[in-house]
């Protein structure tokens, strides 16, 4: 009966370890996932009133998606202020919300 004490004792502790860590994870800053997550793109179209880019993009490593031309919603509007059709682009996109969102870009060098 002791050593199932111990078991399930050692079981617990080693969950509440493994929460801990992702939570820790979770909060780090992004910058250094932004720049990884940086795909590059060129600018289709700007849609100030919807609040959304179409961007014909390369690879979207962290979404596991391939390179194709999609509307993006942006996390921030005055990102639309930043971009005009035809630019060339670095960008991150992630999922907000359940949406496609872009939540950074610059422009590419």
């Amino acid at each position: 009966m002791k050593q199932l004490h111990k078991i399930i004792l050692a079981v617990s502790i080693g969950c509440s370890l493994a929460s801990v860590g992702t939570v820790a994870y979770a909060q780090q800053p992004s910058s250094s996932t932004n720049q990884a997550a940086m795909s590059d793109g060129e600018i289709k179209k700007v849609d100030k009133d919807a609040g959304k880019l179409t961007i014909k993009h390369g690879e979207l490593k962290n979404l596991v998606m391939p390179g194709m031309t999609m509307v993006f919603k942006v996390q921030d509007p005055a990102m639309l202020d930043k971009v005009k059709s035809g630019d060339k682009v670095r960008f991150v996109a992630d999922k907000v919300g359940g949406a496609l969102t872009v939540t950074a870009i610059e422009a590419a060098k």
